[in-house]
């Protein structure tokens, strides 16, 4: 019997290569593909649908987020989509919390200043950074990965609140010492956090984002660091990756890593084989995944 043929749309872990290539036919390009496993950072649309030809069954992406699949079109030609929740929640709620300790006690900054052989003396005012014990902590989007970084963050002594879907939400930025984004990206959750939300927000306060970039109008962000009206932020995505705002980039009030939330390699690996998995589901076991997207 001829093996399924699926097409990867970028390098994967050689474990999940591995995986792939136990039970499929692995394609170079989309033509003819029965299943695609495809990458955040793969555009998925009507296109691909249209090149890979009617027998196309399955995209199973390398992620939680989906907002890089045409949901619409796939839906259209009856082509599955899955996901891979939960198995990335541990380590983006980690993510989280590190890039708010490091913008609230300063650890990048610091790390810079050495690294510039800066004159420096342990003086009792020197580089002053903030506390998250006993701080306001507001989580935009409790799902399993805001709901994971809150309890992090109650661990550490925060008080921790969350901002549901619905909820007027300018009354909770504006008492918020930090606030972290959790939401997917939806027509309604671009430019959530616009110049608005931001005009919302206390002088003191840290945002945090390891959702999407398009949440967050980094225009709006950049003006707002520069001119000192909030304390800082610290973002792991953008919204044209790998395109980062060069008014962020020289700014000592912000931290910045490129996308790496579910970055520990166990993470990618475990994403990697519930993708697989889902593939395995529908190309060989003639099944729907129970990670399909509704």
């Amino acid at each position: 019997m001829p093996r399924p043929r699926v097409y990867v749309t970028g390098p994967i872990p050689s474990e999940v290569a591995a995986a792939v290539a136990k039970d499929f036919e692995l394609l170079d390009q989309p033509v003819g593909a029965e299943g695609v496993l495809s990458l955040p950072s793969s555009r998925i649309e009507r296109a691909l649908f249209e090149l890979a030809g009617p027998q196309l069954r399955i995209v199973a992406n390398y992620g939680v987020g989906i907002d890089n699949i045409d949901l619409d079109a796939a839906r259209v030609r009856g082509i599955v989509v899955a996901n891979t929740p939960d198995v990335l929640t541990d380590a983006t709620a980690e993510h989280a919390i590190a890039l708010t300790l490091s913008l609230l006690r300063r650890v990048v900054e610091g790390d810079r200043f050495l690294r510039a052989r800066g004159s420096w003396s342990s003086g009792l005012e020197f580089m002053l950074g903030r506390s998250l014990r006993g701080s306001r902590f507001l989580v935009v989007g409790p799902g399993r990965i805001g709901l994971a970084t809150g309890r992090l963050a109650s661990a550490l002594g925060a008080d921790v609140w969350f901002a549901r879907r619905g909820e007027a939400l300018l009354p909770l930025l504006a008492t918020a010492d930090v606030i972290s984004l959790h939401v997917p990206l939806t027509p309604e959750t671009r430019h959530l956090i616009d110049a608005r939300a931001i005009a919302a927000m206390r002088g003191a306060t840290a945002l945090v984002n390891t959702a999407r970039g398009a949440i967050l109008d980094e225009e709006a962000l950049a003006a707002a660091l520069v001119e000192h009206r909030i304390a800082g932020a610290a973002l792991d995505v953008f919204e044209d990756e790998p395109h980062v705002p060069k008014a962020l980039l020289g700014l000592d009030n912000v931290v910045l890593t490129p996308h790496i939330g579910s970055g520990t390699r166990e993470t990618r690996i475990r994403m990697g084989m519930l993708a697989v998995s889902a593939l395995g589901d529908m190309l060989l076991r003639n099944r729907c995944p129970a990670n399909a997207v509704d």
